[in-house]
């Protein structure tokens, strides 16, 4: 049971991970139709300006706030150097503009910050752990990191539907021509949707900076989970977005938990040894070909026209 709960909690938190992730990939790809592969370096981005804005100002919340914002001025930079040529292009150009973009931002890291992993301190005050039940502590800032996941998440929530930017994004995601033929600059909506999304990536890699190693390419493999997340929630849809990460988050991590425990009911012990963890690596893209299977276009499809 203790490890049971505790593993919830680190799906919990991995999902949440993933929802600020993905709500930028999935409204950018929704509303901009672009296929951005370079949405993980942002992430990467944040967690690296984190780790510098901290040492230089001395303070966790302090380099936090600098990192969230100058990730944002970095996400508008990008879009209007390289995304907004993109519009109309195919999505294979798509592809492999923004993988070019993967290749060109990791080597500027690498020369920016070299190739050693960095660490950033987690502030004091969430430093400890407190006993969430008997024989289980379990740390304080990882906690913090799922409340405040809940919050961004609920906030995003609200702003996308009770007001007029959140409106005009919805119906960017639906019918972005006619929102465009309305009079609307849809330009510039793209490039607040993309300096968001940025935004949102950002946070997250300087939230996950304290419990991660901070290295070139960090942001790959959560990329590869974002995009399972935006196919089983439904493209440009946000609540599909926080619904299929959480699922997402707590299949990875229960499954890499419990998967060979699992398999030995079934099979002798060398066996399941070898079978779990594959079965576990699995476990999330059977989940996304069963939704694909039931609902093609996801679990929250985003209606459009």
């Amino acid at each position: 049971m203790t490890l049971l709960v505790v593993q919830a909690l680190n799906g919990l938190q991995l999902g949440l991970l993933l929802f600020l992730i993905a709500a930028g990939l999935t409204l950018v790809f929704g509303v901009m139709d672009v296929i951005n592969l370079a949405h993980g370096v942002q992430y990467m981005l944040g967690a690296y300006l984190a780790v510098t804005f901290a040492a230089l100002a001395g303070s966790f919340w302090l380099g936090l706030l600098l990192a969230v914002a100058a990730s944002g001025i970095i996400g508008l930079a990008l879009e209007w150097l390289v995304i907004r040529h993109l519009y109309a292009r195919d999505h294979l150009a798509q592809v492999l503009a923004t993988f070019g973009l993967i290749l060109t931002v990791n080597e500027a890291v690498r020369v920016l910050w070299g190739s050693a992993p960095l660490q950033l301190a987690m502030p004091e005050a969430l430093s400890g752990s407190f006993e969430l039940m008997d024989g289980l502590r379990y740390p304080v800032y990882r906690v913090a990191l799922i409340g405040a996941g809940l919050l961004v998440a609920a906030g995003l929530g609200l702003v996308v539907a009770r007001t007029r930017t959140g409106m005009l994004i919805r119906a960017g995601a639906s019918n972005a021509p006619m929102v465009s033929a309305l009079g609307v600059d849809i330009g510039r909506l793209f490039a607040r949707v993309f300096g968001a999304g940025a935004m949102l990536a950002g946070f997250a890699g300087a939230m996950a900076a304290p419990l991660v190693s901070v290295e070139p390419g960090m942001g790959d493999n959560l990329l590869i989970l974002a995009f399972v997340v935006i196919v089983i929630g439904g493209i440009g849809a946000i609540r599909g977005a926080f619904v299929a990460a959480l699922l997402v988050g707590l299949l990875d991590t229960l499954g890499r938990s419990l998967a060979t425990d699992g398999v030995k009911l079934l099979l002798s012990g060398p066996a399941a040894s070898r079978v779990g963890p594959a079965l576990a690596s699995m476990l999330i893209y059977l989940a996304m070909a069963a939704v694909l299977a039931v609902r093609p276009a996801g679990l929250f499809p985003t209606a459009r026209a």
